[in-house]
């Protein structure tokens, strides 16, 4: 494909509405051009405030700034999340008591650890709430559920809210698998939602390791509400590799980066 810059970033743009994301490596090959070249393509639409750069690609400036529904967010990157998922599930052992966090992040974890021993799983998550209770009526799962009840936000099928906090100021968790809308070095773990925020920070309080989840859309991403600082946590569990530009404060900060396979 040989187009002129213009009819370049037109085609990026025309991507992107059919998508609502893209990504660098695709542009390369389907462009024929350099990945240096698609960066300054996207820095310079950026500018035009037409997408918003993530690492690895870009978005829209709108779901950038918003957080897209439960039902809309499951659809997004489902095989890259499934890969966290089933990584993040790894450091699940007998005996741990968990927190599991809402987003189609976190959900693929339940699949496999449904058979460890003796483990105790809090969640805020409806549909992984519903999920634990389905196999342990089918006998597959026979640790404790523990429901992190408040009040219910529909459209993003979890609890949040002051009750939602106060209940979980009453838990101490071995590991907590926390999903973030955005995370930089400098800013650290943000959310779009407060409410789900707050209550994000107090099971961080309440956790010996604290693992975040997060597929490469939320790299470089600094949401409205500050959830903990990036030495607040111990692990990431992402698609991709650690950004190089982050390694020597995620070395400095004692964050260990694990890349799903």
């Amino acid at each position: 494909m040989s187009l002129i810059g213009e009819e370049r970033k037109a085609y990026i743009l025309q991507q992107l509405n059919l998508e609502g994301k893209v990504r660098t490596y695709d542009l390369v090959n389907e462009l024929k051009v350099s990945s240096e070249t698609i960066r300054k393509y996207l820095e310079e639409l950026e500018a035009d405030n037409k997408l918003k750069r993530v690492y690895g690609g870009a978005m829209k400036p709108d779901e950038a700034r918003e957080e897209p529904a439960y039902l809309k967010r499951e659809a997004i990157n489902s095989e890259e999340k499934r890969r966290i998922g089933l990584a993040a599930a790894t450091l699940v052992e007998d005996g741990d008591v968990i927190f599991i966090d809402d987003g189609t992040t976190t959900l693929p974890m339940i699949d496999s650890i449904v058979g460890r021993k003796n483990i105790t799983v809090l969640t805020i998550c409806v549909a992984g709430m519903c999920k634990l209770i389905d196999y342990a009526n089918r006998g597959l799962f026979g640790g404790k559920i523990y429901f992190i009840g408040g009040e219910i936000d529909a459209s993003q099928s979890r609890s949040t809210g002051t009750v939602a906090v106060q209940m979980a100021e009453l838990f101490y968790v071995d590991k907590a698998f926390i999903s973030v809308d955005g995370l930089t070095v400098e800013r650290g773990l943000t959310g779009f939602d407060t409410p789900r925020g707050v209550l994000a920070r107090k099971i961080i309080e309440h956790a010996k390791q604290t693992v975040v989840v997060a597929d490469k859309t939320k790299f470089g991403q600094a949401q409205l509400f500050k959830i903990a600082d990036l030495q607040d946590i111990d692990l990431v569990v992402s698609d991709v590799p650690a950004p190089p530009e982050w390694k020597a404060a995620l070395k400095a900060k004692q964050v260990t980066w694990i890349e799903a396979q």
